[in-house]
């Protein structure tokens, strides 16, 4: 992994502002980092332990994945997400709204979920699952002024987390797959993937070269991506989060990382 990790420390270097990186090379039992102790800005990537936290109260039976949930006028917020532009009592599968929260990292979804499962309930489900640093305490793009504190995350527990979902250890394995075939859906694709060459689809049905079920998150100053690499045999885990990169550059820069783990894996096979 030394040339994997040079090559990345050398654009982290270059690039500047603070980068907080945990790789784990699960085939190998390899792992490195930077800074992966040190607390970043959430942003949207909170919105995956939200998303384990619903799987959790499904098993538990306390909800279903196929309850509807109508979308009130109050719910709506700005940012990212569809379900700001759609009408006022519309109704939505629990399972939709995740996906949405996932897929299109939409706000409105995302609290619509915080305020089924609870603020409580969500920080609860992230201590058990082994996120003791990162902390959750408030919805999408709301200010309130008596807020506890900021929702925070490291990159070595964003990868911890990801390590337990790829070998099937949160909740259940029939969880565990269903989680990360959401996160393969994602379609917010301009930071880890974007530089990876695009598979050849003139063949119908052919298996992919290389998949990634990933989870990004951005706000002014800050962009992070998350994700497990399947490039043919070998499986990959990335957590990168950063602050105080050019807004403009910081995907393209995190795309960078994301080309020089896919070649290591492509060569590694």
């Amino acid at each position: 992994m030394k040339v994997l990790t040079d090559r990345i420390r050398e654009i982290t270097v270059q690039a500047g502002g603070k980068w907080g990186i945990s790789l784990f090379d699960l085939d190998r039992n390899e792992s490195w980092g930077i800074n992966e102790q040190e607390h970043f800005y959430s942003a949207s990537v909170i919105k995956v332990p939200i998303m384990i936290a619903a799987f959790a109260r499904s098993h538990q039976g306390e909800i279903k994945l196929g309850d509807q949930m109508e979308l009130k006028r109050e719910d709506i917020v700005g940012g990212s997400g569809v379900l700001q532009y759609l009408t006022p009592g519309t109704k939505f599968s629990i399972y939709d709204l995740i996906t949405l929260m996932i897929i299109q990292s939409d706000n409105t979804a995302t609290n619509i979920l915080i305020d089924l499962l609870g603020t409580k309930y969500i920080q609860e489900t992230m201590e058990a699952i082994g996120l003791e640093k990162s902390k959750f305490y408030h919805k999408m793009m709301t200010m309130e002024v008596d807020r506890e504190g900021r929702n925070t995350i490291t990159a070595q527990e964003m990868t911890d987390m990801l390590r337990k979902l790829v070998t099937g250890k949160i909740i259940s394995v029939y969880a565990c797959e269903h989680m990360i075939e959401i996160m393969k859906k994602q379609q917010i694709r301009d930071s880890l993937p974007v530089k990876i060459p695009k598979a050849d689809d003139t063949v119908i049905g052919a298996l992919p070269e290389w998949e990634l079920a990933n989870k990004t998150g951005n706000v002014l100053g800050i962009r992070h991506d998350i994700g497990i690499f399947y490039v043919e045999k070998r499986t990959f885990i990335a957590s990168i989060l950063t602050s105080g990169l050019d807004e403009l550059e910081s995907p393209e820069l995190i795309g960078r990382v994301g080309l020089e783990i896919y070649h290591y894996l492509k060569q590694e096979n």
